[in-house]
């Protein structure tokens, strides 16, 4: 049984046993794994802080054909989020992706694109002068892309019940009743759960963002508030073919209010959320 050594993110960690983890990582040849790391809890474990969310990590690990779980042997931590986890919207984004990754990304189907996709926003996390702007900004590229790479992502320049073409000026609509857009004259059609509107500016700026990197989408003026209609497009299209509700998406919609104080990190265990 050959070691395999694989560049990868944790996603998320499963205690077992009195010192073992379960952990699920993203690879960037092999796709999304489960191993279990033996005495990882102890205090003086060799994973050390490699296994925290989403740190990016050198795996080194054993994989039977016959088994379910791969045995990991140890860990080399290439960069760890702690810097990030320090601030609660940008830990609450982290965990949004670990959380998407884990609904989206079927087990043992190599991905590099997405791979590559979560590497280029994280890193736009630590090399922003304005965090909190390039959080938003990540976070709604993240998802755009991720509903994208999944197959998922209707036509955001066509009404779905008609086919008529949305011009700028147009209003579109949307609901959990039904997936895409609607035009204003098919916006009776929707039942269900009410509608939502999602606005020309945020179409410009999801075409813009199917166009460039993350880097290069502005991040001036980003808040919680901005392109806030996107997100809940994008997320009730995750939550409408995963069929499940995503927990952190509500976190961070929570952030996103403005006026509202961020919880106290102490009684708040993000990671453990989902």
């Amino acid at each position: 049984m050959p070691k395999r050594v694989s560049e990868a993110f944790v996603l998320r960690t499963y205690p077992l046993r009195e010192a073992d983890l379960i952990v699920s990582f993203f690879t960037r040849d092999q796709g999304k794994l489960r191993g279990v790391a033996r005495r990882a809890r102890r205090p003086k474990s060799t994973f050390g802080a490699g296994l925290e969310r989403l740190s990016q990590v050198r795996l080194s690990y054993y994989q039977r054909e016959t088994r379910e779980l791969v045995s990991l042997d140890s860990c080399e931590l290439i960069r760890s989020q702690f810097d990030l986890a320090s601030d609660y919207v940008a830990g609450v984004a982290l965990d949004y992706i670990a959380e998407l990754c884990e609904h989206l990304l079927p087990p043992e189907e190599p991905n590099e694109k997405f791979f590559r996709l979560m590497a280029a926003v994280i890193d736009s996390f630590h090399q922003s002068r304005d965090r909190q702007g390039a959080v938003w900004r990540g976070v709604t590229y993240f998802s755009l892309w991720a509903v994208r790479l999944s197959g998922w992502l209707p036509a955001l320049d066509a009404c779905l019940a008609c086919g008529s073409v949305l011009e700028p000026a147009d209003r579109a609509f949307f609901s959990r009743a039904r997936t895409g857009l609607h035009c204003d004259h098919c916006r009776r059609a929707l039942a269900g759960g009410g509608s939502w509107e999602l606005t020309a500016q945020s179409r410009v700026l999801a075409a813009a963002m199917l166009r460039k990197p993350v880097t290069q989408i502005p991040e001036a003026g980003w808040s919680g508030e901005t392109a806030a209609d996107l997100r809940r497009f994008l997320v009730q299209q995750i939550e409408t073919h995963a069929e499940r509700r995503l927990i952190t998406a509500q976190m961070m919609e929570q952030a996103a209010a403005p006026g509202e104080a961020a919880p106290d990190p102490k009684n708040t265990r993000r990671a453990a959320a989902f």
